[in-house]
Formats: C-alpha cells, sequence, structure tokens
C-alpha cells in the first residue's frame, strides 16, 4: 500500500467532500429547510471545529479499507461507495427523519451529500490507487 497516496486521496478528498457537507446540509439547506425549534440556538463554532475533521477519517478510513479490498479501479470504488452508503448514512438519516423533525428536503440534501461525499473519495481512490 502506498502510504503517500492513501494520505493525498484522505487530504484532497476530505477538502472536496468538506465542501460538499457544505452545499448540501449548509448554511442555505438550513437556513431554508429546517425547523428552528430543532436546532441549538447560538454560535456553531464550535460544534463546526469538532466536526470538521470527521470528513477526512471517512475518507482516510474509506481508502484504507479499498486498498485492503483490492478495488483500484473507479467502477469497484464507486459500488463499493454506494454500498456503504446503503449500509451506513443513508439508513441512518431516513431512521433520524423517520423519528425527528426534520423538513423532506433537508433530508434528500442530507442524504445525497453523504451519497456525493462517497463518490468523490471512491473516484479519488479509483483514479490514485490503481
Amino acid at each position: 500500500m502506498n502510504w503517500m497516496r492513501l494520505i493525498a486521496i484522505t487530504l484532497g478528498a476530505g477538502v472536496v467532500s468538506s465542501l460538499t457537507d457544505w452545499i448540501f446540509a449548509g448554511d442555505w439547506i438550513h437556513k431554508r429547510f429546517t425547523y428552528p425549534e430543532i436546532w441549538r440556538q447560538g454560535a456553531e463554532g464550535r460544534a463546526i471545529a469538532l466536526t470538521s475533521p470527521l470528513p477526512f477519517l471517512t475518507c482516510g478510513v474509506f481508502a484504507y479499507v479499498a486498498a485492503r479490498l483490492g478495488i483500484h479501479s473507479v467502477p469497484a470504488a464507486l459500488g463499493f461507495a454506494g454500498a456503504v452508503w446503503m449500509i451506513g448514512p443513508l439508513p441512518l438519516i431516513l431512521t433520524n427523519a423517520a423519528f425527528m423533525k426534520l423538513h423532506r428536503v433537508f433530508v434528500a440534501f442530507y442524504a445525497t451529500g453523504w451519497l456525493i461525499k462517497l463518490s468523490v473519495v471512491g473516484i479519488a481512490v479509483g483514479w490514485l490507487l490503481h
């Protein structure tokens, strides 16, 4: 396993997926398609600082597992990304939406953002780990 490529994938895909988080569940969606009583009021700086490393963790672990499984092509990595999405984020988001007051548009964008995040790292893995 080429550790430098793994680090490059983690950093590059982590930055891009952080932007997808901001686009698909960020300020614009959050202000228009959420219920204010659900979210904490006040400064969000601490929460943002605590969660900012998580896309890098997701991308790093995805790339490491893909490398260990021998996934080295873009189609295989995208298939793995779709499988991971259906195993983890999608059921979790839909379950949360069933039991918590979350706007349907927010749920759709949040789930789509996760699929795109995993697809971004899948493309990076398929492209750089061959």
